[in-house]
């Protein structure tokens, strides 16, 4: 929502009164930006507005929200105001699945950029080198990140559904966001209208790897469609033990991101801009090279000759198994000691209890904290987490430890590393969230192994 305001604030239109129940990094951002934030919420923030915008985490009964139905304000979700305000006459590029949706927006907004072709940019994260999530950019395309969550108490389609593709992604589509999908036919149907809304003049790019996106865009008629894969016939790149090789010229490559999930994000991020630039490969391929990545995504926190401290927003088992494999093939020898935080509202449910303890395969230590605002979920609902912990035992042969919050990880860290004292370790640190504020507490234990 700061995003937003200060893309509105930058094409002239008035967001006083606007606001959220912000964290306080986001405060400062905003502040950063130039846009104040109020604190709380009171319906005189919204007197003689001209248009409010209403982010999907407000829900009636917020006493701006009832003002603005009150007094018969314009109203619009983030959605919508994005559609309306920055998407009209630009070719938009909307990157949607389940998983890589932010490091391939941001990946494909760096190429074009390093282009020269000036793309606008929205999406929820910030760049390793402090690019903020937006840029409105003023050549003809448009880079977004498209989100399956829905878009506002009076709007439950997906968000994506106002983003008006030109070129679509669709990298993943796996059953998530247990607290508004009832099952994975539900979240099916809303990609299935997203394929309805891109032009015959556009096209489709799907990972070929998954049977969900082969599936539905098995009989589309007015759309070409293109699947990707690393490795396949006409894939730029091909990954295999370890290693990344562009196909085309053999050349072996060293980008800053690691692991498979990540590779077919550039193979994907890749062919959107050579569907742009057919003529710059190069270019293109050397811009990939240089991509900073994005923060929290495979972020170093720590690195020392016998540790790293790495911190990643994985919260899917999906993404949590491929983060662990990734750090294994690109650091071999390495000891991984995974600490997660089920804190999103679908880790939060017991619907992926079976997947979670299977995803931790390759961990030599695991340390699950308390699922994150326990009594938010009905009893008969929420993930077993002490369960969870005995399975993880019993299927990896591996210790696995309870924490009864994320400040209790760093002791029970600093017990367990001893075992450790001959290797080399990295510890993964996956939270969606703020991970109970522990990185200090970690970055300390971390470095101070190098010092023993």
């Amino acid at each position: 929502m700061g995003n937003l305001a200060y893309m509105l604030k930058k094409q002239g239109h008035d967001v006083s009164g606007s606001d959220e129940n912000l964290y306080p990094p986001m405060s400062d951002k905003l502040l950063e930006w130039g846009l104040t934030p109020k604190s709380g919420y009171n319906k005189e923030n919204v007197k003689g507005a001209d248009l409010v915008i209403i982010g999907n985490a407000i829900s009636r009964g917020n006493p701006e929200v009832e003002e603005v139905l009150n007094s018969g304000i314009e109203y619009m979700s983030m959605a919508q105001a994005i559609g309306h305000f920055f998407l009209k006459n630009k070719k938009s590029i909307v990157i949607s699945g389940t998983h890589g949706k932010t490091t391939t927006t941001f990946l494909v907004h760096w190429i074009l950029q390093e282009l020269g072709l000036k793309p606008g940019l929205f999406v929820g994260g910030i760049r390793k080198d402090g690019f903020p999530g937006f840029d409105l950019g003023n050549g003809e395309y448009f880079v977004i990140e498209g989100d399956e969550y829905d878009s506002a108490f009076f709007d439950k389609s997906s968000k994506f559904l106002h983003y008006r593709p030109f070129l679509l992604v669709m990298n993943a589509l796996d059953f998530d966001h247990a607290d508004i999908f009832a099952n994975l036919d539900a979240i099916k149907t809303m990609f299935k209208r997203l394929l309805n809304l891109v032009p015959g003049n556009g096209k489709v790019f799907f990972w070929n790897g998954s049977k969900n996106l082969k599936e539905i865009t098995s009989n589309l008629l007015y759309v070409k469609t293109e699947s990707f894969e690393l490795g396949e016939k006409n894939s730029e790149l091909g990954y295999a033990k370890g290693v990344l090789k562009d196909l085309k010229s053999k050349k072996i490559l060293k980008p800053e991101l690691i692991g498979a999930h990540n590779y077919r994000n550039a193979e994907v991020a890749i062919r959107i801009c050579l569907q742009i630039a057919p003529k710059r490969r190069d270019e293109i391929i050397d811009a990939f090279l240089r991509f900073p990545g994005v923060k929290r995504r495979q972020e170093t926190l720590v690195k020392t000759e016998s540790s790293l401290l790495v911190e990643d927003f994985a919260h899917h088992p999906v993404a949590i198994f491929e983060t662990i494999k990734a750090h294994k093939e690109a650091y071999p020898g390495y000891k991984i000691v995974s600490l997660f935080e089920p804190r999103s509202a679908t880790s939060h449910r017991n619907v992926f209890q079976e997947d979670f303890a299977t995803c931790f395969k390759g961990s030599d230590l695991v340390i699950i904290s308390e699922v994150y605002q326990i009594n938010k979920v009905a009893k008969k609902l929420k993930l077993d987490v002490k369960k969870l912990v005995k399975d993880i035992q019993t299927k990896n042969k591996k210790p696995a430890l309870y924490a009864n919050t994320p400040k209790d990880i760093p002791s029970l860290l600093k017990k367990q590393l001893p075992a450790f004292a001959k290797n080399k370790v990295i510890v993964l640190a996956m939270s969606n969230g703020a991970f109970g504020g522990i990185y200090p507490e970690l970055k300390e234990i971390i470095s101070s192994r190098e010092n023993k």
